[in-house]
């Protein structure tokens, strides 16, 4: 009997899923809830729409997040061939104009007759049907109705947290006499919008922060932050110099029109490949929209800024993924639903899009009558899988991927290397060689199996 492959979820890790399927020759149904029902974050229907940042992190070579998305490439991935299209500059990051990225992996899954898209919210999920493999890939922003069906599956309350998004600012608005273009120690190109600070001019800023009203909200004494997405007033609360050391770091960030440091900098980074209009880098938070202008508009060159959105905060959903999942992102007790992107318990877009790439090679060897041997844990990959796999399960946080994640070298490695850039080399090399060696095996049984199916 041919087996049914669903999909809920038509993000980062659900379109990538659907594309491998359907790239095997695998027939998919791919669920939706947008339009018919929105989100807090999101603004349009397109598949893989992006809400929290327009960045896929670093292009920097033997770096953590290159040698993952360097595995995803060589596997073949729709999305960072969708990113790469809608590049913007970044310096060493790959940054994507969003309306565009959105756009290509829409008319790209849309367009593929193996992926039948349903415009639907899915409330419940039929887990004993052996003949069905579904991926729940719904993201930080599951609806409430599914999450109950996530809970019931998991046999326990699943974790959520809250999550913010940061304000962007329209280009003509800020003043370019009193910013100008740099890269962090001019590594790569000059892509950023650097608003340098004087000691008065950050403390006046601090000081108009920390008394600046919040959104009032539900239970949110009981907010439970990601710590690498902290709101931007929730650092300042920390130390009056924990924003100079967080996101308004002024190091490697010389003022050509000074010659010297400043004492602090916001970063501002392109949203579009137009770059018209500019992201206000690590400064989510949650406080009201009059209060933000008021407290932004003390940033160097942003006192006229026009703001095209405001920071916001919405729910995140992720799972306790150390106590439910397998290798395959499969359910240990429901080996036919599987978990990709962000509910998964990874942190990041690239990460996203990374899980539902495993997560449709599993599910396409399945349906077409095999199963794939685990993805190495030297890879970048087979790090993060290992990472939510076997984490500590009671203070499990969802994690991006870096050099933490990934095997030490051997210790006699270690002595005679001192380099630490030498050392990340060399890891990235084990990794990409582990991946490509496990690549070449699945590859082949895939295209082995879909021929045979054909």
């Amino acid at each position: 009997m041919t087996t049914r492959i669903k999909i809920i979820g038509a993000g980062l890790a659900g379109s990538e899923a659907a594309y491998q399927c359907a790239k095997r020759g695998v027939a998919v149904d791919l669920y939706e809830m947008r339009p018919v029902r929105s989100t807090p974050a999101h603004q349009t229907s397109d598949f893989a729409e992006l809400v929290c940042s327009n960045s896929l992190k670093s292009e920097s070579e033997n770096s953590a997040p290159w040698v993952l998305k360097q595995e995803m490439r060589r596997a073949g991935s729709l999305l960072l061939d969708c990113a790469h299209a809608a590049s913007v500059p970044a310096g060493h990051a790959l940054a994507v104009d969003r309306d565009l990225f959105a756009k290509r992996v829409t008319e790209a899954i849309s367009n593929e007759p193996l992926i039948t898209v349903h415009r639907e919210e899915v409330t419940q999920i039929n887990d004993a049907d052996p003949n069905t493999l579904t991926v729940i890939a719904t993201g930080p922003l599951t609806s409430d109705a599914l999450s109950l069906e996530i809970a019931r599956l998991s046999g326990s309350t699943h974790l959520y947290f809250y999550d913010s998004i940061s304000p962007i600012v329209e280009f003509d608005s800020i003043d370019m006499e009193k910013c100008y273009f740099a890269a962090r120690y001019d590594k790569g190109t000059a892509d950023y919008i650097n608003c340098p600070f004087t000691k008065e001019e950050y403390e006046r800023f601090l000081d108009a922060l920390l008394e600046a009203q919040s959104v009032e909200g539900k239970d949110w004494e009981k907010l439970n932050y990601f710590e690498s997405c902290l709101p931007i007033e929730e650092i300042a609360r920390r130390g009056r110099d924990t924003l100079r050391f967080g996101p308004m770091k002024p190091v490697g960030l010389r003022d050509p029109k000074t010659g010297r440091i400043p004492y602090a900098v916001v970063q501002l980074r392109s949203e579009n490949l137009r770059a018209d209009s500019y992201n206000i880098v690590g400064f989510q938070n949650h406080l009201k929209f009059g209060e933000q202008a008021r407290v932004m508009r003390l940033i160097p060159g942003l006192e006229n800024a026009k703001f095209l959105r405001f920071g916001q905060i919405h729910r995140n959903t992720y799972i306790n993924a150390p106590t439910l999942l397998g290798p395959s992102l499969a359910m240990k007790a429901r080996p036919n639903v599987f978990f990709a992107g962000q509910i998964s318990g990874v942190e990041g877009y690239t990460e996203s899009i990374a899980t539902g790439q495993l997560v449709g090679l599993h599910i396409a060897a399945r349906a077409l009558g095999n199963d794939l041997p685990p993805v190495p844990r030297d890879s970048a990959l087979g790090s993060l899988v290992n990472y939510i796999c076997n984490a500590e399960a009671k203070r499990f946080q969802p994690a991006n991927i870096t050099f933490d994640l990934l095997p030490v070298l051997e210790e006699q490695t270690r002595r005679r290397v001192r380099d630490k850039k030498e050392r990340h080399r060399m890891v990235c090399e084990q990794a990409l060689a582990a991946f490509d060696a496990w690549w070449n095996s699945a590859e082949t049984l895939l295209q082995s199996r879909s021929h045979a199916n054909v």
